[in-house]
């Protein structure tokens, strides 16, 4: 038994924010973080929540394969920003889907969120625990964002989006193979410190502004590059295969010059890497599945291409996946 995408959705908050917008707001351009990271926009939530997000994406998911709420064995949602500490955010996106009959819970990976919830979602179906699950990632980042820190203002904004796996037995298509990594020594690389049993909620966690996110931006960069490809090489080698190989590289959407190195050192011709981040930011857990989902919606994808996806998320983990279409 393998596990197989048969359909995808998305969900962007209709606000926008333009780089020309924070120009108003801290000292910043849009020519600079448009060089820096290849933003352009951002979405942000307007009263809506995480689960919000998710249940819309998940939403077009399900419409999109023409398949019945009750059908869903699963729910795993991908998030950083959850509603709330208790309980999951998939449960809110279960009650709101009316899939009764699944069971439903979060993971945290930071940026890796997709891709660890992803291989959770294909370990349940390969061992017969269930058929079909929403694999989603959904953030509501810009209310974790410090507005007067423009090394990180600029680069975060919201989304959802939601990939529905199915179980198959054609051993020719669906995920072929899927590699995790973490390394808790770099935990300082990016952090949100509160509030947490590390540091309870106060007036000086608030005055001290530890509940938005910090994060080193040039150590991340050079970290990003090299586990990206390290991972990616060994997660091909489990199949048998090489960078040459690869019909679609999708990474996770953090920085167009992290993307754009990852695509050189592996061989890979511009239109075989899917850059999406103009159009949405760092969407975190959200952005591999918005990427996938934007590819397969403009026929970047063909039935039979290999998928090579890739992670790096804070503090530290990193991940890849093969996916044959």
């Amino acid at each position: 038994m393998r596990s197989k995408i048969i359909s995808t959705g998305s969900y962007l908050p209709e606000k926008i924010l333009t780089n020309k917008d924070l120009e108003k707001i801290v000292d910043t351009s849009d020519e600079w973080i448009t060089q820096r990271t290849g933003i352009r926009v951002r979405h942000i939530a307007d009263k809506e929540t995480t689960s919000d997000l998710a249940y819309k994406a998940a939403l077009e998911a399900i419409d999109s394969a023409n398949v019945d709420p009750l059908e869903i064995d699963a729910i795993i949602v991908a998030t950083v920003t959850p509603d709330m500490p208790l309980p999951a955010t998939a449960l809110f996106v279960q009650e709101k889907l009316g899939a009764k009959n699944a069971f439903a819970f979060d993971i945290n990976a930071a940026c890796s969120g997709f891709m660890y919830a992803l291989s959770i979602a294909d370990s349940y179906i390969k061992n017969n625990l269930a058929k079909k699950i929403l694999v989603i990632g959904a953030e509501v980042l810009t209310n974790m964002i410090d507005w007067q820190d423009r090394s990180t203002c600029v680069i975060f904004g919201d989304g959802a989006a939601c990939v529905l796996l199915d179980a198959t037995e054609n051993e020719d298509e669906g995920i072929l193979s899927m590699k995790l990594h973490s390394d808790g020594k770099y935990t300082d690389l990016m952090i949100v410190e509160a509030p947490g049993s590390y540091k309870p909620c106060s007036k000086d966690v608030i005055d001290n502004r530890d509940i938005y996110v910090k994060m080193k931006g040039n150590e991340t960069f050079k970290m990003a590059v090299r586990h990206i490809v390290e991972v990616s090489k060994e997660v091909l080698g489990d199949v048998n295969m090489e960078f040459s190989d690869v019909d679609l590289m999708i990474s996770h959407q953090a920085n167009r010059r992290i993307i754009e190195s990852v695509g050189r050192r592996a061989g890979l011709p511009a239109e075989k890497v899917v850059i999406s981040i103009d159009k949405h930011a760092n969407t975190a857990a959200a952005s591999i599945p918005l990427a996938l989902d934007w590819a397969h919606k403009n026929g970047e994808i063909k039935k039979g291409d290999i998928l090579l996806l890739n992670s790096f998320g804070a503090s530290l983990t990193w991940s890849a996946g093969i996916i044959k279409w």
